[in-house]
């Protein structure tokens, strides 16, 4: 059994963790002791893929070579050494065409010129080319080959799930409405200052732990830290109308466009601080924009998204 990490110092400044909720155990249900649980993947679901060669298949704005099919709107920092990042994701159930993915979601990356480009990643995201509904889903994600290999949840060994409680992969509810209710869900992951092993939390469930020999250049620390929206589609000639976020922009603001709030990253010696020197970027504002803001609640924040395919986006 796993040794629990240290949290690092400060994980509850953004307030109290909120408990994260999903349908398959919304009466309570959890697994036994010494048991995890897992969503099954069945032949329909890799049979839905649209080349079973390119099941699960992820990519990045740090793609090597980069790929157009994938689109972001992310605030980021860059060029220090991160040993986490936290953030709060509200979660949507954007509009997303059969083939598409829509995301949102937190990247540790480490990005050294030259090299194949190593990332843990985690959110929630809505494919229905994978489990054959809408819903937005619990997810992570790591590559240490430049997207090249890794794997999503537990596709592959890799990462160690230690919860009885949350399953990735199984849908998250409540979702947030347009101009309605907001539901965010907080996501922490760190690096142990005493194993080296990645740590993810998801709200207050520790979720489990990827190992530190999975990794080349994320084997100390982090790069880069982004937070935010990404939408793969293929490339048919003409833009997808698949949404980002709530599928607004984010100049709609709060309870209409989608965020990303109190951004913060992990020190070197296990703190908690906003992230520095936040900017945002973009590929195609007209089809999904970033900004960011600051308030003394929210700290250092985003909002991003859009609806992908209109009059300013072909």
């Amino acid at each position: 059994m796993a040794v629990p990490p240290e949290l690092p110092k400060g994980h509850n400044n953004a307030g109290k963790n909120h408990e994260i909720k999903q349908l398959w155990n919304s009466k309570g249900e959890s697994c036994p002791n010494g048991t995890i649980p897992i969503k099954r993947t069945s032949a329909s679901d890799i049979s839905r893929s649209t080349s079973i060669s390119k099941f699960r298949r992820k990519y990045s704005r740090k793609d090597i070579p980069t790929s157009p099919e994938h689109q972001h709107a992310i605030g980021y920092s860059r060029d220090g050494e991160f040993y986490g990042a936290k953030a709060l994701l509200n979660v949507w159930q954007p509009n997303v065409s059969q083939y598409d993915f829509s995301l949102s979601q937190i990247w540790v990356l480490g990005d050294v010129p030259n090299r194949p480009v190593n990332s843990i990643e985690a959110g929630w995201h809505v494919s229905p080319n994978v489990h054959a509904d809408s819903l937005p889903r619990l997810f992570t994600y790591w590559t240490p080959s430049g997207y090249k290999s890794g794997c999503y949840n537990m596709a592959c060994p890799g990462f160690v799930q230690t919860n009885q409680k949350v399953c990735l992969g199984a849908a998250i509810d409540p979702i947030s409405t347009y101009n309605g209710q907001q539901y965010d869900v907080d996501f922490l992951i760190w690096r142990d200052p005493k194993t080296k092993d990645w740590w993810l939390r998801v709200g207050t469930e520790l979720m489990g732990f990827w190992p530190a020999d999975l990794f080349t250049d994320l084997h100390d620390h982090a790069t880069t830290i982004e937070y935010g929206g990404e939408v793969y589609s293929q490339n048919l000639g003409k833009h997808t109308w698949t949404q980002m976020g709530s599928g607004h922009f984010q100049d709609e603001g709060f309870g209409k466009a989608a965020y990303a709030r109190n951004l913060e990253v992990i020190t070197g010696d296990n703190h908690i601080i906003p992230v520095p020197n936040l900017r945002t970027f973009a590929d195609d504002p007209n089809c999904y924009g970033v900004k960011q803001e600051y308030s003394d609640t929210w700290g250092n924040y985003i909002f991003f998204g859009g609806p992908g395919y209109n009059p300013n986006c072909l």
